[in-house]
């Protein structure tokens, strides 16, 4: 439980902060600014993450992963699977390709009919 506290903490944290640097530094849409936001803080979570996989430390719960790709940083959960080469078997991680490919399509049909 204190895992997800503390990694729950460190999301939100990156996650607003990126949130507020980039609505109020810019014009652009404020989906478009959430879009971006958790897509910044999944794409840290992941490489943390990793880290974390080779010292063989306390590891981000895949419960907070799953989430931020849900709640709109699939775009930073996709880069951090390609880059740091994390989670990148779909045989191990079933779950978080599906979670990714449905919040992609269904945040895609979000962006179509807000924004287009």
């Amino acid at each position: 439980m204190g895992y997800y506290v503390v990694f729950g903490f460190l999301c939100l944290a990156v996650g607003g902060l990126a949130y507020y640097l980039v609505f109020t530094g810019t014009t652009w849409n404020p989906y478009l600014v959430w879009l971006l936001a958790w897509s910044i803080a999944a794409f840290v979570l992941y490489g943390l993450d990793k880290a974390l996989a080779k010292a063989q430390g306390a590891r981000v719960p895949e419960t907070i992963l799953h989430l931020l790709a849900a709640v709109g940083g699939f775009t930073g959960a996709w880069l951090g699977i390609a880059l740091f080469r994390h989670k990148s078997n779909y045989r191990r991680h079933p779950l978080i390709w599906a979670i990714l490919a449905l919040s992609t399509v269904g945040h895609a049909v979000l962006v179509y009919f807000w924004l287009l």
